[in-house]
């Protein structure tokens, strides 16, 4: 592909200097359909990014915007608050009907903000407000949202320290294969929480991501979350699995955590509910939480009608009848994986590892500047891919749940030559 250089000025001279995607695809896209992206010099790019995982069901998904539009066009209300609206009301019905009543899963609703830190930082307070108690445990290389509680519950130094001051009642404790498994699960943690001489407060809640996404795609055992889950009941902990990045159907499952067969005290979800790319963020809890005064926890945008409207299509779409969108998912998974057995078998002296759940899937390089590196020339071909890990050194695959089988064998194909050309 033969990309000419775009003009980059204001951006460059303008934004602020903390931009960070942009950097690592320098053009300025215009269009954007299903799994393609397109540059204002009409270059198409293959998306394996998908809105950071905001877009599970591709960019303007016709259905989707079919509803958005008929909505606008009546003078929907696009702005409510957390107002009672007919958008807001037959979301609340569809997403009961057709995620919570069908899984058995009892959980209130809350619109916490518009976007998955909003959620995360409700889900904390709520914890702490339920227990009486300020810790929170997290895990080694988690990431959950980059305001002050929830980075205090993030791994990531870099991100850490951008917090300007100490990011404190949060404790952390190794993920799920952390010492290869050399250590019996939670020994530590355990230990630590029946000890008096310890020193760690008792939690109030413990939080996790099934995947970690931003971490490197690292995949908890569904044994591993069973465990963690009857760990909380005995010692009094809250559970909160943070599904925002791995929810709304990423691992196969609407819910990430439904494959360990648990059902977490408090959920965050956010990114692809709205399905459209709109800001948009819930927390879910068990009822007996549900101990918030009227106000106690809000803010102005908590009610994105027009994200409504398409998170109920949504689900009517891709969530009415049962299974379907679960068997694609894992389907294309397959799909994913056998590309990834024949690059490591084509490199098998530089891959360290491959991993992955769904449609959201890691490869790891002993070198690890190895896989920006791969980004970079990906983007040059064509594709669109990041990377993630505490050190980048992980390539991260978060195609559009929607994408076609075809597409699919195009972008591992582009990730495989770009694996060739940076060795």
């Amino acid at each position: 592909m033969t990309i000419t250089q775009p003009d980059l000025s204001v951006f460059e001279t303008v934004e602020s200097e903390v931009r960070s995607y942009c950097r690592g695809w320098p053009t300025v896209f215009d269009r954007a359909l299903g799994s393609r992206m397109y540059d204002e010099d009409g270059h198409e790019y293959l998306d394996f990014f998908a809105g950071a995982g905001s877009l599970n069901y591709g960019h303007n998904n016709a259905v989707l915007k079919r509803a958005l539009i008929d909505y606008l066009e009546r003078d929907g209300v696009t702005h409510g608050l957390d107002m009672s609206t007919t958008a807001k009301r037959r979301f609340l019905e569809t997403f009961q009907n057709l995620v919570l009543r069908p899984r058995d899963l009892p959980y209130k609703v809350m619109f916490p903000g518009p976007t998955g830190t909003n959620a995360v930082e409700s889900a904390l307070k709520l914890a702490r407000k339920v227990k009486g108690r300020e810790s929170i445990v997290s895990f080694t290389n988690a990431f959950h949202g980059m305001s002050l509680g929830s980075l205090a519950v993030t791994g990531n130094a870099f991100k850490r320290a951008g917090a300007g001051i100490p990011l404190v009642h949060g404790t952390p404790m190794p993920f799920d294969n952390y010492f290869d498994g050399t250590v019996e699960d939670f020994l530590w943690f355990e230990r630590l929480l029946e000890d008096q001489g310890s020193g760690l407060n008792k939690p109030a809640a413990v939080i996790v991501e099934t995947v970690q996404g931003e971490g490197g795609i690292n995949v908890a055992r569904a044994e591993w979350l069973r465990a963690l889950s009857e760990l909380c009941q005995r010692q009094d902990m809250l559970l909160i699995v943070d599904d925002i990045q791995m929810g709304c159907g990423r691992t196969g499952a609407f819910f990430s955590f439904e494959e360990a067969g648990i059902t977490p005290d408090i959920v965050t979800v956010s990114k692809s509910i709205s399905g459209y790319g709109m800001p948009m963020a819930l927390t879910l809890f068990k009822p007996e939480l549900d101990v918030w005064e009227p106000g106690e926890h809000n803010g102005t945008f908590r009610g994105n009608n027009p994200a409504f409207v398409t998170a109920t299509a949504t689900l009517e779409a891709y969530w009415a009848d049962g299974s379907a969108m679960e068997k694609q998912t894992r389907a294309r998974g397959e799909q994913v994986e056998q590309h990834m057995i024949a690059i490591t078998e084509e490199n098998l002296a530089d891959v360290k590892e491959y991993r992955g759940r769904g449609l959201v899937w890691g490869l790891e390089f002993h070198d690890k500047d190895r896989a920006g590196r791969i980004a970079k020339r990906a983007f040059e071909l064509g594709l669109l891919i990041e990377t993630s890990g505490p050190e980048s050194e992980v390539v991260k695959l978060l195609p559009a749940l929607t994408i076609t089988p075809d597409e699919l064998d195009e972008g591992m194909k582009t990730l495989a030559r770009a694996v060739r050309e940076t060795a």
